[in-house]
């Protein structure tokens, strides 16, 4: 599998790598509690049924899969599988599985628990990435210590999906004595309160304020000094939409660490001697997302169904320019949809480079020499958002393109989108498998959540998707991607903004903490010192 998935390039993986290897110097200092300042709180703990980063990033703290990404984000390592086995056919995997391992709760891990969650996560039926896990026909106990994966065909993703967080494993019982009577009124009363085999399980949730959790007594993986992990006793999210306020309190001590820091605060934190700035190398990319359905939610024509309308707004944005306004050069303009350190990743030069002159002409063509208005979802209090939209708003405004920017809170947002009620929405996007199956699954294969949910459909891009997905010669599998991403990069179903790497700040005295490429948020080595 390893020949599938190239690596990093070398100064991402080395900054990676000695930014990994930087709390295993000292020793860790046991017990206390971290305070985290978070942006947007979490809307449902399933591992499952849910599609957003402010769940996705976090669940690791709670649950696990039978095989975790490595440090850069490129392979996989053991999880609650000690080892794995592909057949020489290609068509079974056996997986040994990590003994005498518990849930938070101090019951077992047994087979039955993986056979049922993995068979929960490929339900065609649950979720919006059960097509990762789309090549498995059935799932076998060879033994109380062996599970056995019997594949409909060699599936070249199968073992980063089991490094995925919609293969977390649950426990069975517990989640079917939850009440409910659909298994998705089950999985909510369970996200209530989850149990996993994570380093933490959460004690209190208030909605919209803060999370708590505390240490899983029960948690199997050793720290630096031979012990248990995590080292802290507690972890407590605190809900702080604001960026200004986030980083006053940073600065005041109020909070030892938050995530999202905006670009344009990122020297002036480098500067400060009680803050460690970390920049960690990621697979983000931040573009707009367009409803190209011909109308509207509320019934309203909708320009954005036009290709060329989207060609064209795309060629009136000045990426260099918006890479300077808002990441202050610390970001890099996008070659394709997905990052250019995906797997597979096709792009020979920036897309849509700064051409008003073709902007216009291509507005001229679709009908629209005389612009319109369109509305645009952004995140309050959100600087990142903030500057990308006033930029893009005067950019477009050249086309005669009135863009009203609506901000709404996280949620509200969320939940817009989902529904298709938007015209345009600021998004990023971050890999959570070292495969580019998910975002192309995401981005641009109809049948998952149509494209985005923006309502993108293109034929060939599903067949080769479905194609690429059985696809076990790497040649042909580039060919099939360099393909998906030709197409989708000149339909523009988005405009394309830049990559940046994770911006994340600490006071000097909270260290350990991880963010791998793929977004995740790893707790279970931080601490702070006394």
């Amino acid at each position: 599998m390893g020949s599938l998935f190239p690596k990093l390039g070398l100064v991402a993986a080395g900054l990676a790598a000695s930014l990994l290897a930087g709390p295993a110097v000292e020793a860790a200092t046991r017990g206390g509690k971290m305070i985290y300042g978070r942006y947007a709180d979490s809307l449902f703990l399933d591992p499952v049924l849910n599609d957003a980063n402010v769940d996705i990033w976090v669940l690791t703290n709670l649950y696990d899969t039978l095989l975790a990404p490595t440090p850069d984000g490129q392979s996989v390592q053991p999880g609650l599988a000690t080892k794995w086995e592909l057949t020489d056919d290609g068509k079974s995997v056996v997986l040994s599985l990590r003994p005498d391992v518990k849930f938070a709760d101090g019951t077992p891990l047994i087979a039955e628990d993986v056979k049922w969650s993995l068979d929960r996560a490929r339900d065609p039926k649950a979720g919006a990435w059960n097509s990762s896990l789309a090549s498995v026909d059935s799932i076998e106990i060879k033994d109380p210590g062996t599970v056995v994966l019997k594949l409909k065909n060699p599936d070249p993703t199968i073992l980063p999906a089991l490094a995925t967080f919609n293969s977390a494993i649950l426990p069975k019982k517990l989640f079917e004595a939850a009440p409910g009577a659909t298994p998705e009124e089950k999985a909510k009363a369970f996200a209530e309160k989850p149990i996993g085999t994570g380093p933490f399980v959460m004690t209190e949730w208030k909605r919209g304020v803060s999370m708590k959790l505390k240490r899983n007594p029960y948690y199997w993986k050793q720290g630096e000094d031979g012990k248990p992990l995590p080292y802290l006793d507690e972890l407590e999210f605190q809900i702080i939409p604001d960026d200004a306020t986030r980083l006053l309190k940073l600065k005041a001590g109020e909070i030892d660490g938050t995530e999202f820091i905006p670009y344009a605060r990122v020297q002036e934190l480098k500067n400060d001697p009680n803050i460690r700035m970390e920049l960690w190398p990621s697979t983000r990319v931040a573009y707009l997302t367009m409803n190209v359905r011909p109308t509207l939610k509320d019934g309203k024509p909708n320009p954005l169904s036009n290709e060329k309308v989207r060609q064209a707004l795309n060629y009136a944005v000045n990426k260099n320019a918006v890479i300077q306004i808002t990441t202050l050069g610390l970001g890099k303009p996008m070659q394709s949809f997905m990052s250019s350190t995906t797997p597979l990743f096709y792009g020979p030069a920036p897309l849509y480079s700064y051409d008003p002159a073709k902007a216009k002409a291509l507005m001229n063509e679709a009908g629209f020499g005389n612009g319109f208005e369109m509305s645009c979802l952004a995140l309050s209090g959100n600087g990142d958002d903030a500057n990308n939209l006033t930029a893009v708003q005067q950019m477009w405004s050249q086309l005669g393109v009135k863009l009203r920017i609506d901000q709404v809170d996280n949620a509200t947002r969320t939940a817009r989108y989902r529904e298709g009620d938007f015209q345009c929405r600021t998004a990023a996007w971050t890999n959570d498998i070292s495969d580019p199956s998910q975002i192309t699954s995401y981005f641009a294969y109809f049948p998952n959540i149509e494209s985005l949910h923006s309502g993108f459909q293109n034929k060939r891009i599903d067949e080769l998707f479905v194609k690429s997905q059985q696809e076990n010669n790497l040649e042909a599998r580039r060919a099939e991607y360099k393909e998906i991403q030709e197409i989708y990069n000149n339909a523009a179903p988005i405009a394309y903004l830049y990559e940046t790497p994770y911006p994340v700040a600490f006071r000097t005295k909270a260290k350990g903490f991880v963010q791998i490429p793929l977004g995740n948020n790893l707790f279970e080595a931080a601490y702070v010192e006394k």
